[in-house]
């Protein structure tokens, strides 16, 4: 559950929301509200952004983020991400190229085997005061006005082709429920395209109207059995063929996950690609979440 907190005492973590920040410095580009960009000279944009959070130098001390700290910035201001353990989003306004909080919202959970210490020392850094923001060549630094900085890196998404995607979820409407224990880690999908056509328009499956169909196949592993079909990629659809299938017979909760997963073939479903994760669905609202592989 999120709770909002209008103070920020020196360890609070909710200042860590000061690092999802739509940035803008000079002329706005495009014509979305609050899209913006920083930079006199080449202008790289921060909004549309996946920006991972590498370190975070405080009074010269330099801390390394964990895994899965990132940022995601949109046009309009709004904010999402995660800093290792806890996710949040918040609001900023802009002033030349510095930034201002509102609005903090944060999850509260502690966290085993996580830097605790690492989210408090990022959260006293960004709730230091307007934060002054440079990028360029994919990388973004906010730093304070005491001279303490983050540092990101901007990740591009997932390519559909050649990823394995481990599948981590089943998704109903708007429900989302992890798969069985015994499947956990087992189930997973390769898209290959055929050797000559173009590569997918765009990754978050948003390609122009009438785009021209890729053909290739998807292959992988329903967490029991092995399974290969054909798939046509089309706009923000995928057409998956009649499913061929090996014929194994594993425990009941694997073959459960199964059958949830067959029944994404032989039909038509929609995907898009959010960084590392993938959600495909069919038309009656059912389907699958997975993550990329490192």
């Amino acid at each position: 559950m999120y709770r909002q907190r209008l103070t920020l005492p020196a360890l609070t973590l909710t200042a860590l929301t000061l690092l999802p920040l739509a940035v803008a410095c000079g002329n706005e580009k495009g014509g979305g509200t609050g899209s913006s960009s920083v930079g006199a000279d080449t202008e790289p944009s921060v909004t549309g952004v996946h920006w991972t959070v590498d370190s975070v130098t405080v009074n010269g001390t330099t801390h390394p983020a964990p895994d899965g700290a990132h940022v995601e910035i949109a046009k309009d201001g709004r904010a999402t991400g995660n800093y290792g353990c806890n996710s949040f989003h918040s609001t900023a306004t802009f002033k030349g190229d510095r930034i201002t909080l509102s609005r903090t919202l944060s999850t509260e959970m502690a966290c085993e085997k996580r830097p605790m210490e690492f989210e408090a020392s990022l959260a006293r850094a960004l709730a230091a005061g307007p934060l002054t923001a440079e990028a360029g060549q994919g990388k973004l630094t906010l730093t304070t006005t005491e001279g303490d900085r983050v540092h990101l890196t901007e990740k591009k998404d997932a390519p559909l082709y050649g990823t394995k995607w481990t599948v981590n979820s089943l998704v109903g409407g708007d429900v989302a429920q992890s798969l069985p224990a015994a499947a956990d880690g087992k189930a997973w999908l390769t898209f290959t395209k055929k050797s000559g056509d173009k590569e997918a328009g765009d990754k978050k499956g948003a390609n122009k109207k009438g785009a021209d169909k890729e053909t290739g196949t998807v292959s992988g592993s329903l967490g029991c059995n092995r399974v290969s079909a054909k798939a046509t990629v089309r706009g923000s659809h995928i057409t998956l063929g009649a499913p061929r299938t090996t014929r194994q017979m594993c425990s009941g909760s694997l073959m459960t996950a199964e059958k949830s997963l067959l029944k994404l073939f032989d039909s038509t479903v929609s995907y898009r690609i959010d960084h590392r994760a993938i959600t495909l669905t069919s038309e009656n609202g059912e389907g699958i979440g997975a993550m990329a592989d490192r």
